[in-house]
């Protein structure tokens, strides 16, 4: 019996992850009738990471009312796997698309909700917790989000700090004596798909605090409080290196993580694709289909596709990947473990156009794919 795996991305406004699957499977069974079929739900550690590992492994969405990056309430969802597990996106609590472009100042934002949202996961008996950090609105250097946790920032006069970006400079000791005692008895992970180091010309501040409406006297500002906090956290913690690949990621939430919860940083394709069993679904299988909205050379760079063709191609199982629409540069997946690379739309049409019949040109494409398959000799 022939036998298909389907984890595609989701195509951002149109076909969700799911039901990109729901059309594949449909398009298989026209050319393979009988052939056996999975689909799972993937993302990269980007938004709708929660969600499309909460489908995959039948876990369970919550949700809890806690700090947004300028303190006012928003309600944010969390997932809770079986076996202890739970994963959570900071952006749900501490995202940039939360503030009004007039409200966005990381001098004033916190990740003070990203850490609140741990401690629910703790309550509800997590002992395995996966954070995906993109799209932060904040460059706190992660000391919110150790507050929610019980950690104390203090000042020279020894009052605490409330751990805004505008606290960087300000922090003269670490007070761990109240940090909740659930996180030495659980294991972090981090997606992060940067490399940057806290500090310098690559670091936190100055790659990604204009995108969260620092003016370049205000990076300036920050990168110097940033400097001072990393001396308070190297005198604090043995082992912290701010040079370390991946610190500077979501503002320095990175180098929080690995300080005081000892996460583990990984991309965030791969700890989805761990978290799903993905190697255990695609034994077995003759080929996998993937696939995003739109490929371009970064597609080849630690998102989706790039994940799952390397996989395949360590397994020596057919990678193929329908793509909404791609640029020249996306052929650099074909070196990377996809066997081919189909966009789905043909004809020359508006992007209006092509959103408005985006899961009729999907079908179209996997009947394709799906009818040259056919072709080939059957196992």
């Amino acid at each position: 019996m022939t036998r298909f795996l389907f984890a595609s991305d989701s195509f951002k406004g149109t076909i969700s992850s799911a039901r990109a699957a729901e059309l594949l499977a449909i398009a298989a069974q026209e050319s393979f009738p009988g052939a056996a079929t999975t689909g799972i739900a993937v993302a990269d550690g980007g938004e709708g990471t929660v969600e499309a590992v909460v489908a995959a492994t039948g876990g369970t969405l919550r949700t809890a009312l806690v700090c947004g990056p300028r303190g006012a309430a928003v309600e944010a969802s969390y997932g809770i796997l079986e076996g202890g597990g739970a994963i959570i996106e900071m952006a749900a609590a501490s995202g940039l698309p939360l503030l009004e472009p007039c409200d966005r100042d990381p001098r004033l934002t916190s990740t003070f909700g990203t850490g609140q949202l741990i401690a629910h996961a703790l309550d509800d008996g997590a002992r395995d917790v996966t954070l995906a950090i993109g799209g932060s609105a904040t460059n706190d250097g992660g000391m919110g989000c150790m507050r929610a946790l019980g950690a104390r920032f203090l000042d020279a006069a020894g009052d605490e700090l409330e751990g805004t970006g505008a606290d960087l400079a300000r922090v003269a000791s670490i007070d761990l004596t109240g940090l909740d005692a659930r996180v030495a008895q659980a294991r972090f992970h981090v997606m992060c798909d940067v490399d940057n180091p806290l500090l310098g010309e690559r670091g936190a501040t100055h790659v990604f605090g204009p995108q969260k409406g620092a003016s370049p006297a205000v990076v300036d500002e920050l990168e110097a409080g940033m400097a001072h906090y990393a001396r308070v956290l190297e005198a604090t913690f043995a082992d912290f290196d701010p040079a370390d690949d991946g610190m500077g990621a979501a503002g320095g939430l990175g180098a929080a993580a690995r300080a005081f919860l000892h996460a583990e940083l990984q991309p965030g394709i791969e700890r989805v694709l761990d978290l799903v069993g993905f190697d255990n679904l695609l034994a077995g299988c003759d080929v996998c289909v993937t696939g995003e909205g739109h490929a371009d050379a970064q597609s080849a760079h630690g998102k989706v596709i790039s994940g799952i063709a390397a996989r395949c191609k360590r397994a020596g199982i057919a990678c193929v990947a329908i793509v909404g629409g791609m640029d020249a540069d996306a052929c650099e997946l074909l070196d990377v473990g996809v066997d081919a690379l189909v966009p789905t739309v043909l004809d020359v049409c508006t992007l209006d156009d092509a959103l408005a019949h985006a899961e009729r040109n999907y079908l179209l494409a996997a009947r394709r794919v799906f009818s040259l398959l056919a072709l080939t000799p059957r196992h």
